[in-house]
């Protein structure tokens, strides 16, 4: 896996060990990208992050900062190296999404680029929880980008914007 383009296009990502996750094809990064379009200076949550390869690229693009979540240690294992070897910045945190949405709304923070990438077949169950705690997150005019397996479709309680299945994935783009 590696970062598709940018300032660090070309570079090699580490994933976590294990068959716990699953990181994102380069083609679906770069079909997301592409209907994301710029992403210049962009605040970026990355939740259920992974290896981190979806902020990476849009730290990789010109956003401005990325706050990367996973509960795995595996997971913060495998970012952390990721963010090392490529010299780049980001705050990491090692909690669950609700919990991280919980703390950055008493914080009053802020972001206009947020990924949700839930682990495959645990989408559906999720989305009541986290439609109301992404809301208090989300800048003006944030867009969230789902990625979930098209058998548990994550919906979320915002204005879909887009919508294309790659195999077994399906990517939704959302408006804040």
């Amino acid at each position: 896996m590696r970062v598709i383009a940018g300032s660090l296009k070309g570079r090699a990502l580490h994933s976590p060990r294990g068959r716990a996750t699953r990181p994102t094809q380069d083609r679906i990064r770069e079909a997301i990208f592409s209907v994301l379009g710029a992403v210049d200076e962009a605040r970026v949550l990355d939740l259920f992050a992974g290896s981190g390869a979806l902020a990476i690229e849009a730290l990789s693009r010109g956003a401005g900062s990325a706050t990367l979540v996973d509960s795995s240690a595996q997971a913060i294992i495998a970012i952390s190296r990721n963010l090392e070897e490529l010299a780049i910045g980001a705050e990491v945190r090692h909690q669950t999404a609700g919990a991280f949405l919980a703390r950055a709304r008493r914080e009053h923070r802020q972001y206009d680029l947020v990924f949700v990438d839930p682990p495959y077949g645990r989408g559906g169950g999720v989305r009541e929880r986290l439609s109301p705690a992404l809301r208090p997150v989300l800048a003006r005019q944030a867009r969230v980008v789902v990625e979930s397996d098209i058998r548990a479709p994550l919906a979320l309680d915002l204005t879909l914007a887009f919508e294309r299945r790659y195999g077994d994935t399906l990517i939704r783009v959302y408006d804040g």
